[in-house]
């Protein structure tokens, strides 16, 4: 049970202050009835406001497509971000509305949203190896030789001493790659086709574990369950 002002709050409908507001004006009702009591201890399913169900007040998680152009930061100085393509109550949703590891501005394709820590750290931890699947386009042809080197664990990133775990690439055309990682490093894609000498044009995310992006449209998304990844054991 968690007090009715700070659930709001949490919940990015106002502030606690603005809570007690509501309250005194009726907005909120507690197992059907309205309540004056905006510091009480409630039960989330319990609550309505203005008639209506709290919104996902058990965790978002969303599955977007993300548009090349948009970062995946809060920070303002860095330009337009994916929670730009939220609505306004989910971006002041406490904990805050994250990433499921980034996507760079010049990368598209499927990024996972949510406001459950844990997961966070279950999906992008390393022992947990979630692949993840890119497909890129390059500035040359690619050599058959470098599928054996991607899938042996050895193909070391510049600035690096630890090799990449093996990948598995497969060469769609002759500039056309897709990529199995199960690591998440800084570019990682883009770092081990420059170790190379070859430099990535496009690259895109189109799954993400045992999720795909589908037909989903640029700067759309979908509501998973809070469970998804529960459920997929």
């Amino acid at each position: 049970m968690r007090r009715l002002d700070q659930l709001l709050a949490n919940l990015g409908y106002c502030s606690r202050r603005e809570a007690r507001d509501w309250v005194a004006a009726g907005r909120v009702t507690v197992r059907g009835e309205v309540t004056d009591d905006s510091g009480g201890k409630v039960v989330a399913g319990d609550v309505r406001v203005d008639g209506a169900p709290l919104d996902h007040p058990d965790g978002l998680l969303l599955l977007v497509h993300k548009p090349v152009g948009l970062v995946c930061t809060h920070e303002d100085r860095e330009g337009a971000n994916v929670y730009s393509l939220l609505p306004e109550r989910w971006r002041r949703r406490h904990p805050t509305v994250t990433s499921v590891g980034r996507l760079d501005k010049d990368t598209s394709g499927l990024l996972l949203l949510t406001d459950q820590s844990a997961l966070v750290h279950r999906l992008t931890s390393p022992k947990h190896k979630v692949p993840k699947v890119y497909r890129a386009t390059l500035d040359r042809d690619l050599s058959p030789e470098l599928v054996p080197l991607f899938a042996s664990g050895q193909l070391l990133l510049a600035g690096e001493s630890e090799p990449c775990a093996p990948a598995t690439l497969a060469i769609l055309a002759p500039r056309d790659a897709a990529v199995t990682l199960t690591e998440g490093r800084y570019h990682q894609v883009r770092r081990m086709f420059a170790a190379t000498g070859t430099t990535v044009l496009t690259l895109h995310r189109s799954h993400f574990g045992p999720l795909e992006l589908g037909e989903l449209a640029p700067k759309s998304w979908r509501e998973l369950p809070i469970d998804f990844f529960e459920r997929q054991k």
